[in-house]
């Protein structure tokens, strides 16, 4: 049975709606209320040692009020000006520590009513560091693992702006960044303009993302200054006594060396620049000894703004310190100029430089492909070194000795890295205890953990694999039926791992498995927070397009469904590209997986008696320079397909079908009932409508406006508003950050289609990103989706009646 739906209002705590219809929040159902204000499930974290497992409880939505505190867009990031931090929407409530072994557990001692950061365990595993939220800022805590007591670092002065604020360091030390003191009040702005604000090019190429936040004026470069202005502080956790190192600057990031000697500091310079966000910004990478004297100048980076989309600064990048010596650097520098465009035998080369650093850098490797990353072996010398074809969507991993130019480089992995079923996982790490990150080894061996992608959905697994033969042993696989990942290695050993397993009805939980025993024990015991939906029939849908390719989806329907019902039906899908026909058709996720009512979910339409098809696979299929052409056909083609199959089961009433989208997904749907008219009517979130507002490209298109004009037009929805001929809802962040979808974009469109005689609604939520975070824009946007649908889906106009 189809629920009505019913709307409060709160009335008693908003202010009359104004003359340009200004609503106050709606509310749906209370079953979704309840769903949406239980708490949510604690996370856990395992400490380095293996021993500890920290579970992390934390709020579930913040209130409008706390979302409408005074903010800072700069230089692409948003700051808090109150709390001197990045804008931060979710906190932690608790903290337990729970021994893997023993079971036994202790809560940590916390202020009360305290909302935490950041939280992390130290290098040895016996402290955690954390933040807490007091009305001036972020307090900087530490906590005894074994005892759960807990004390104060610092006062309400951490510098939260371009980092967490804090990171630790051996022989557990913490180093904070810390606000100036007596910095003096923040610069204020004149209501008077001293002239206007220029900016200026002449013959150079920066063809940058649309970025959002970014620097306006000179003004909001001095905001960012002042605010990200931060000192180095090194805290002593036993004692409590802190010391400055180096003086007040910008500051990205701060790294020891494995000696603990050195730091590599990387500072961001003026001037800032109107085009780019920070990280963009001129940089200077340098190395200081423990107390802030500069030992060496590495590199200076020059601003980044003529970077080409998708390529990469020319000029050392992804400086780190090599692990496992005492102060050595390793980074990459580009052969291409960075322009993945350009013809190159070599895209980049590893290199190499050891304190102190008077020697020229040696060249370690160069690499075919783009770099993307590399991950240092406990046997010294030996690393994975990742490299990145993006054009072919191609990733190669192989084995290589750095200190043998003799050692013959081995291919560990050479497969498209959108090919799931083939994907042999994710490496296994370890910490030394001067915190380095290295590969586990077992002999010539290593660990991986995949998701184990397969027709039948994902069956995760653990492999010990032979880094000399290739050949991979199966140390644990999931069951069918349920869902089990691998989370960590109880201490040293390989033979004892912790992993999460949940299945339809069973909410994820945390277990102790003896892989040589074949025995496995409950370390935690979560409660189901929605059982109100225990019951709700959930399935892997496989289908073909019109073309052969393979598609499938999860298909939820409500507890009371009955056999032969045909009910209204919500389609919800996110299209993705893909060069391979067999690729793009590879089952993504699983079926028996728990399902988690969070935030906006369209799974909430299931409360409400729908059919709901969600991640149906809309795939985008072709050579990544022309896929496009054919978006608007592939899209249909998709669409047409699910619904072929949902009518074929008899589970869907095919007048009743609404379909919906956020961002990519959004303007997926505007395009739908532009190009087709399959549906009833459409729910578009947070999308982008017109093209040429995204001139150099958007999510894989490599061309730009002025490239492929013609393409650029015809995916716009905005080129076709008045082809849109069913009702659609749009629903957009006033504060929207995200590259490309401007709340603009929904404006526009909402413009377009009012000009067409079109049935549209536009909803603006106030102080929204990309995503909304506030309970109160929680529940409305499931308010208005519900009723939306409810209006155009469920009590479809007859045709006459609509006339």
């Amino acid at each position: 049975m189809i629920r009505k739906l019913s709307i409060s209002f709160l009335a008693s705590s908003l202010l009359a709606v104004s003359a340009y219809s200004e609503e106050f929040y709606k509310l749906p159902p209370q079953e979704v209320i309840d769903i949406i204000d239980a708490p949510p499930l604690p996370r856990a974290s395992i400490n380095p040692t293996g021993d500890l497992m920290l579970l992390v409880e934390y709020e579930s939505l913040p209130s409008i009020a706390y979302m409408s505190q005074p903010l800072l867009r700069l230089a692409g990031t948003r700051i808090t000006p109150n709390s001197n931090s990045r804008q931060q929407t979710s906190f932690v409530t608790g903290l337990i520590v729970k021994s893997i072994d023993g079971g036994s557990e202790k809560r940590i001692q916390l202020p009360d009513q305290a909302k935490m950061g950041t939280a992390r365990w130290s290098i040895d595993g016996q402290w955690i560091a954390f933040s807490v939220l007091q009305e001036t800022g972020f307090e900087l805590w530490v906590a005894n693992a074994s005892t759960g007591e807990s004390k104060r670092l610092t006062g309400p002065d951490l510098n939260a702006t371009l980092n967490s604020g804090f990171a630790w360091l051996p022989e557990n030390r913490l180093l904070a960044y810390t606000v100036l003191k007596n910095r003096g009040q923040a610069p204020r702005n004149s209501n008077v303009p001293l002239g206007p604000n220029i900016q200026e090019t002449s013959g150079r190429f920066a063809t940058v993302r649309t970025y959002q936040d970014l620097l306006q004026t000179p003004h909001d470069a001095e905001l960012f200054k002042y605010y990200a202005t931060s000192q180095i502080q090194e805290i002593d956790i036993d004692t409590g006594k802190s010391r400055e190192i180096g003086g007040p600057d910008v500051y990205s990031y701060v790294n020891p060396s494995p000696d603990g000697e050195l730091l590599l500091v990387n500072r961001i310079k003026e001037p800032y620049s109107f085009s780019v966000p920070y990280y963009a910004f001129p940089q200077s990478s340098e190395i200081w000894d423990r107390d802030g004297h500069l030992v060496h100048l590495f590199a200076d980076h020059p601003l980044r703004d003529e970077v080409p989309i998708r390529g990469v600064p020319t000029g050392p990048r992804s400086i780190r310190w090599r692990p496992l010596n005492p102060a050595t650097l390793v980074w990459v520098e580009a052969l291409d100029g960075g322009d993945p465009e350009n013809e190159a035998p070599f895209r980049d080369k590893l290199m190499s430089q050891a304190a102190p650093f008077a020697s020229p850098p040696s060249e370690i490797t160069k690499i075919e492909h783009r770099y993307a990353g590399i991950s240092w072996l406990q046997e010294e010398g030996l690393a994975l070194l990742t490299e990145r074809d993006w054009k072919r969507r191609w990733k190669t991993v192989s084995l290589i000795n750095v200190d043998d130019a003799n050692y013959p480089s081995k291919k560990i992995i050479d497969i498209s890295y959108q090919d799931r079923y083939n994907d042999p996982g994710r490496t296994i790490f370890t910490t030394t205890d001067r915190g380095e990150y290295l590969v586990i080894q077992d002999g010539d061996s290593i660990f991986l953990s995949g998701s184990g992608a397969s027709p039948k959905g994902d069956l995760p697994f653990l492999d010990r694999m032979n880094l000399q033969s290739g050949e991979s042993e199966r140390l644990f696989h999931c069951a069918e039926g349920s869902y089990e990942i691998f989370i960590d290695f109880v201490g040293s050993s390989s033979e004892r791992i912790v992993t999460r397993y949940e299945s339809k009805t069973e909410p994820p939980n945390y277990y102790l498995r003896d892989l040589k025993r074949g025995t496995r024990q409950a370390l935690t015991d979560f409660k189901d927070p929605a059982p109100q939906m225990t019951g709700m029939r959930k399935q892997l849908l496989k289908y073909h397009r019109n073309d052969g390719v393979e598609l499938s989806g999860t298909l939820y329907l409500p507890k009371d469904y009955k056999e032969g019902d045909r009910l209204p039906c919500v389609i919800w899908a996110y299209p993705l590209e893909y060069q391979d026909n067999k690729v793009a058709g590879q089952v993504r996720g699983s079926p028996s997986r728990f399902t988690q009512f969070r935030g906006t979910s369209q799974l909430f339409y299931v409360t409400q008696g729908y059919a709901v098809l969600d991640g149906a696979q809309i795939p985008v299929i072709g050579d990544p320079k022309t896929m496009n052409d054919t978006f608007i056909e592939q899209n249909v083609a998709g669409l047409k397909a699910a619904i072929d199959k949902l009518d074929e089961m008899g589970v869907i009433d095919t007048e009743r079908i609404g379909v919906g989208g956020h961002s990519y997904g959004a303007f997926m749907t505007a395009n739908l009932l532009a190009h087709c008219d399959l549906v009833a009517a459409g729910v578009a979130r947070s999308g982008a409508y017109n093209r040429t507002l995204t001139p150099f490209g958007f999510q894989s298109e490599r061309r730009t406006l002025w490239q492929a004009p013609e393409t650029y037009f015809k995916v716009s929805p905005f080129m076709h508003a008045h082809k849109i001929n069913e009702p659609i809802l749009l629903i957009h962040g006033e504060a929207d950050n995200n590259s490309g979808t401007f709340p603009m974009q929904s404006q526009r469109l909402y413009h377009a289609l009012k000009g067409h005689g079109a049935t549209a609604r536009l909803v603006m939520l106030p102080n929204e990103s990309h995503g909304y975070r506030a309970r109160e824009s929680v529940l409305h946007t499931l308010a208005e989706m519900f009723e939306w649908f409810d209006r155009y889906v469920n009590n479809k106009p007859s045709e006459e009646n609509s006339l």
